[in-house]
């Protein structure tokens, strides 16, 4: 297929997913912020970050967009940092331009999809700034309904679409995202624990904390399922890091993106299949014993950078070239 009309549904299918992902992202921090706070970290002078300061910070960090937000606002407050992420045009990782990019790209590609696709995507975008209202009066409500709109979309792709190449490009736009994001949601919290070193890692929040990061990756009945015992980082970890049958793991997504490459390879592209199969392999054949030997941090960091460098073996094999 042409590769331009392989850029515009592989891109279609990330937006859709990085606006889903997003929001998970941003609802992980709002669950954090109903935490009990320790008593330390109300006592803050008047010049430092407080706790809901700092963890709006994380957000952008791991988002790689603090230096954006800092051009606009001094502070993190919570109504900043949903305002930038959410609905600014300006940021182009915000919700609101993802799905108009995500819309953008299904349009340029009419021709390619079902007309029950193009109506989700369309509608999606055209549904949204209605439900923008319930940003400041209800934002957990807003981002179930991103997440059920990008639900609706993958299902309509795959239930409707014929399983061509075109159908491949858009599972491997899904797969890729899914990767890079699950690493970021994980290491929102190990940001901040590389920061502060001698931080207390048993508080007892944290069940709290780790059930909302379970419940923001559809993983709580699953977690429950596989360990039937406490929730602890170190499972939660292995869960979504190591788990090839846990849907939004770092591991199911990269099977995922090989299978897809596999599917759609030339005589290019193998320099490509091979990274992201070295990169799948690494992964398969390690355990949650090694990756806290290596350090949390450290390993997710080195993950999300691999991730960026084999999206851009991907779009300079099939895609169009920058």
């Amino acid at each position: 297929m042409l590769s331009r009309t392989a850029d515009h549904l592989f891109w279609m299918a990330r937006y859709m997913e990085r606006a889903e992902n997003t929001a998970r992202l941003l609802d992980v921090n709002l669950q954090n912020l109903l935490l009990p706070q320790d008593a330390e970290e109300s006592e803050l002078d008047d010049a430092a970050p407080g706790p809901d300061e700092a963890g709006w910070r994380a957000t952008l960090r791991i988002s790689e967009l603090e230096p954006a937000f800092n051009a606009r606002h001094a502070r993190a407050t919570k109504a900043h940092v949903l305002d930038f992420m959410v609905r600014d045009p300006d940021n182009a990782s915000s919700i609101y331009c993802c799905l108009s990019a995500a819309r953008e790209n299904a349009r340029a590609v009419r021709g390619t999809l079902t007309t029950e696709l193009w109506e989700t995507v369309n509608s999606t975008w055209l549904d949204f700034p209605r439900i923008l209202d319930l940003l400041e009066r209800d934002p957990a409500h807003l981002f179930e309904w991103v997440k059920v709109r990008s639900h609706l979309s993958r299902g309509v792709s795959f239930g409707t679409l014929f399983q061509d190449e075109a159908f491949y490009f858009t599972r491997l736009g899904v797969f890729l995202e899914r990767a890079d994001n699950t690493a970021r949601i994980l290491d929102v919290r190990f940001h901040e624990a590389a920061a502060k070193p001698d931080a207390d890692s048993s508080h007892p929040t944290d069940f709290y904390y780790w059930a909302a990061v379970l419940r923001s990756v559809s993983g709580f009945e699953i977690y429950r399922k596989v360990y039937r015992d406490v929730i602890t980082p170190e499972r939660v970890v292995e869960l979504l890091m190591l788990n090839p049958h846990m849907p939004r793991s770092m591991l199911s997504s990269l099977q995922g993106v090989c299978e897809n490459l596999e599917t759609i390879s030339n005589g290019h592209s193998g320099e490509c299949e091979r990274y992201a199969g070295k990169l799948h392999a690494e992964l398969k054949y390690t355990d949650i014993q090694q990756i806290q030997q290596q350090g949390l941090h450290k390993v997710l960091t080195e993950f999300l950078e691999r991730v960026n460098l084999l999206g851009n073996k991907i779009s300079q094999t099939f895609l169009i070239s920058a």
